[in-house]
């Protein structure tokens, strides 16, 4: 617009004067954006809260409660703590233990009047331990071993002893040389490791009881033992002589289980053979005995006929199984002397299956008769001519 139109004399900087509406002046909008404040948190009336606060007035007293409100709020918001499944919280009240708290979201009375200090349990941590110890039987050996250990006890790891590692290594060093100086050589070196390392741990176990120290002995992992270097060409001579004992010692009890076996099954044997035989022997004695009663209550009731009858059994059995012959000349007769051939026929065919069992029969040749059996008879004739 040009200065000399109609309504020229309004200023064109401030747009104040004149009919048409200007760029608004900025300290206008602020002045007004803080009167609409003020009424919004109950001031002063439009107009004169500039006057009042600029001779000194206080601020509203509900503005000051709103914003210690809405603070109160954050402070209790900045209570919320979450506790990782790994982990636990302790809860401090004024420095002081107050609770452990498990996994999940939680809530505590914000600083300063309680604190949360997070512990992961279930990190596990190793250590490693060497040392050359004295056994039993005073020989040196080098052990080496870890030690694998986890927070049981947040409170605990954290309030009750003042390093819990250092504990641990020292317990661990103390508890070692416990459990080796107890063993014998040989037994650390060879089948007793596991066993050390057993002791070992429930050693230190024990000791992390007793100083509450919060930790978690898991397991302890023993390495082979080893003699000293200056010592080893002889341990080594000593382990291989082990082993051949061990080898003899397996070899001879393989013998003996092949072995006690068939000495069993024939002890067995002979214990059974026994048994039959004192078996027939009492039973053939009962039959005796049983017999013996019999012509002994025939005796009794007739003595004389009873004894001329156990004579002639006796003569008849003997004389059965005698081949000569007897003739009494003491008459003065002069008896019919024949050969018996019935009698030789009987021996020979008795012989002849003996003869065929010893004589060779590859080369047919024929079977003899028995000398005895053809001069058996020939005898009585022979005591009879000489007795003429």
């Amino acid at each position: 617009m040009a200065w000399n139109e109609p309504g020229g004399d309004r200023d064109p900087w401030s747009g104040r004067g004149g009919d048409d509406q200007g760029p608004p002046d900025l300290d206008e909008v602020v002045r007004k954006l803080q009167e609409r404040l003020s009424g919004l948190f109950g001031g002063p009336p439009r107009g004169e809260g500039r006057g009042r606060l600029g001779r000194g007035g206080q601020p509203n007293v509900r503005m000051i409660v709103f914003i210690l409100g809405i603070l109160f709020i954050i402070w209790l918001a900045t209570g919320i703590y979450i506790v990782e499944p790994a982990e636990r919280g302790v809860v401090m009240r004024f420095g002081r233990y107050a609770d452990t708290t498990g996994p999940g979201p939680h809530w505590h009375i914000p600083w300063p009047i309680e604190t949360v200090i997070k512990v992961n349990v279930d990190e596990i941590s190793t250590l490693t331990h060497r040392a050359a110890i004295l056994t039993r039987d005073e020989n040196i050996v080098e052990v080496e071993l870890t030690v694998q250990s986890r927070i049981q006890d947040a409170a605990d790891y954290l309030f009750q002893d003042q390093d819990p590692e250092r504990t641990l290594n020292d317990a661990t060093a103390a508890m070692v040389r416990v459990a080796i100086g107890q063993s014998k050589l040989d037994f650390v070196l060879t089948e007793g490791r596991s066993v050390v390392a057993m002791s070992i741990k429930e050693r230190i176990q024990d000791l992390m009881d007793r100083y509450k120290t919060g930790l978690l002995v898991t397991s302890v992992n023993m390495q082979p033992a080893k003699p000293p270097e200056q010592v080893k060409a002889a341990f080594d001579d000593a382990i291989k002589a082990r082993e051949d004992k061990e080898r003899l010692e397996n070899q001879a009890e393989a013998y003996a289980n092949e072995v006690l076996p068939n000495a069993r099954g024939t002890a067995a044997r002979l214990l059974a053979d026994a048994k039959a035989y004192r078996d027939r022997l009492i039973a053939a004695s009962e039959g005796e005995t049983a017999r013996f009663l019999a012509v002994l209550d025939q005796y009794r009731r007739a003595p004389e006929v009873t004894r001329q009858r156990l004579y002639l059994e006796t003569l008849q059995e003997v004389l059965s199984q005698n081949p000569k012959v007897f003739i009494d000349v003491t008459q003065g007769a002069s008896p019919l002397i024949y050969l018996p051939l019935d009698q030789l026929m009987k021996q020979q065919n008795q012989a002849l299956p003996e003869a065929q069992m010893q004589a060779p029969t590859a080369n047919n040749a024929p079977l003899a008769m028995p000398e005895r059996a053809i001069e058996s008879p020939q005898r009585p004739v022979d005591r009879e001519r000489r007795a003429r």
